[in-house]
């Protein structure tokens, strides 16, 4: 998902953000001759997600910076740990510092707050998976992190999938349209190998759902109690995800409903940044 080539697309954008002109600070303050060596080091515990893009910053920067990463995307870490050395040019390692930062930061945090809900449903067999509620332009670095954190990936755009959310099940209410017959008619348009998932905020849409013959059945927002009664009443007919109001203080409740998957926007659009710093020593060649 996360190729080289977008990497080095999206991060080249950041840089020229960032600098569009250069960086006046570094060229008016550091010798042009002046080397530096730069450490990644954890300030908190937490787990690893956007190496590649971290170096990236920098090899874009000036590809005779050398940056050797300590740990790999996945690996938990300890508050001190160092995760990455930077060498290479002062001026350099000072322009592409903020760029690596920023996206190491916020790929660890969705990484570790995934492995804290992976965590959190352990022995219980069902997955967590990420939404498409991710920052624009950000999706497939945003969902890397959250299979760095061991969740999975919900599809990936509007073009993988067939997924009838509430807003279309309004309009073909408003139609007068029988879901199942509008499940069965798009069943004869996409291709054999594309599923059909279908979101349902009531009991009473399940049966029509499945008599449409939908893939997955999503039960959103529904109640614990509510939960388990889908579940008995989809009976093994359809993969079925709960969704909505789900936090770590839910989750392993949710999963002990009898859901094979638990999907949660948060993961992406409510993480904090972790807190990792890079810690520069400058010297003259």
């Amino acid at each position: 998902m996360l190729t080289t080539a977008h990497i080095d697309r999206t991060v080249q954008t950041a840089l020229d953000e960032d600098a569009p002109s250069g960086d006046v600070t570094s060229e008016a303050f550091i010798p042009e001759t002046a080397t530096a060596r730069a450490v990644l080091r954890a300030r908190e515990a937490g787990v690893l997600a956007g190496g590649e893009v971290f170096a990236a910053a920098f090899r874009l920067t000036d590809a005779a910076t050398a940056v050797h990463l300590e740990r790999a995307d996945g690996d938990r870490f300890e508050a001190g740990d160092v995760l990455a050395t930077v060498t290479g040019s002062a001026r350099a390692v000072l322009r592409a510092e903020r760029i690596g930062l920023n996206f190491v930061q916020r790929l660890s945090g969705i990484a570790t707050l995934t492995r804290a809900f992976v965590d959190a449903v352990g022995g219980t067999g069902v997955r967590i998976a990420d939404t498409r509620k991710t920052t624009p332009g950000l999706r497939a670095f945003e969902r890397h992190a959250v299979a760095a954190g061991g969740g999975s990936n919900h599809r990936f755009s509007l073009s993988d999938a067939v997924m009838a959310k509430d807003n279309h099940l309004a309009v073909l209410t408003a139609r007068g349209l029988s879901v199942t017959e509008a499940i069965r008619a798009a069943r004869e348009r996409i291709p054999h190998t594309m599923r059909i998932e279908v979101e349902v905020d009531r009991i009473d849409q399940i049966e029509p759902v499945l008599a449409g013959g939908a893939d997955i059945v999503m039960l959103d927002n529904f109640t614990l109690e509510q939960l388990r009664e889908g579940v008995a009443l989809i009976a093994g007919r359809a993969v079925v995800e709960a969704s909505g109001n789900v936090t770590l203080a839910t989750v392993r409740q949710i999963a002990a409903t009898g859901v094979d998957v638990i999907s949660s926007g948060a993961l992406t659009h409510s993480v904090r940044s972790l807190d990792l710093g890079l810690d520069v020593e400058v010297a003259e060649a």
